[in-house]
């Protein structure tokens, strides 16, 4: 009843994008898209009456408030947390290589490392590359697993291992080679965004400092001379 419900108010594009967002939230997410956009709907027109009927102009802020916890929602449930899973999911990546290629080096199958790279690490991204190969064992091949992994996975980096991967696995192309180039991008990403970081801490040292210790200081300044008009 909920699906033909959503289809009744959202297009079907709508519906699909929502799926997919949430798809890249991971498994332990226990929201699915029809719960998520009847919730939607429903606070939508709920807010919607509130400051229809709660506020004088209603009329005027019925609309914005409705409008804007419309898109909030999306914006701040799902698409905030997808970025924030991306930045886990690269951070956790880059060591989850590491041990792929040094398992790799033991001439081992792509699978075969993946399976024991996985099995030893207790990571977001060692249990989507779990989940990628209890599919292959159920009848999919490799490469249609880690495809399928893509779309569950929201960083375009990450998934450009993956393709790298397929392609390697189909062509018979260097694995490790091709890993460690992985391996020096996702290490140099990780640096600059350290550095990024660096460089916006006197900036946020300086807000700090506008909002809490210059006052402070005024105050402890100009106590005396506010004493001292109090006691005239």
């Amino acid at each position: 009843m909920k699906t033909n419900l959503i289809y009744k108010f959202y297009p079907k594009k709508t519906v699909l994008r929502v799926k997919n967002k949430i798809k890249m939230l991971g498994d332990s997410t226990e929201i699915n898209e029809v719960n998520f956009l009847v919730l939607r709907l429903v606070f939508t027109l709920v807010i919607f009456g509130v400051v229809l009927l709660g506020t004088k102009n209603g009329y005027i802020w019925a609309p914005l408030g409705a409008g804007a916890f419309y898109v909030l929602m999306e914006q701040l449930g799902l698409d905030l947390a997808i970025k924030k899973r991306a930045e886990k999911l690269e951070k956790e990546t880059l060591f989850f290589l590491e041990v792929l290629v040094l398992t790799l080096e033991g001439g081992r199958s792509l699978k075969h490392a993946l399976s024991l790279t996985a099995s030893n690490i207790d990571s977001e991204i060692a249990r989507e590359f779990k989940q990628t190969l209890s599919e292959v064992n159920l009848g999919k091949s490799l490469n249609e697993a880690l495809n399928d992994m893509k779309k569950r996975i929201p960083s375009d980096n990450i998934n450009n291992v993956i393709l790298n991967m397929v392609q390697s696995n189909t062509y018979g192309n260097s694995i490790v080679e091709v890993m460690y180039n992985q391996i020096e991008f996702l290490r140099n990403k990780r640096i600059l965004e350290v550095k990024a970081d660096i460089a916006k801490l006197p900036m946020k040292i300086s807000v700090i400092s506008v909002i809490f210790f210059i006052p402070i200081m005024l105050l402890v300044i100009l106590a005396p001379v506010i004493i001292n008009l109090i006691n005239r």
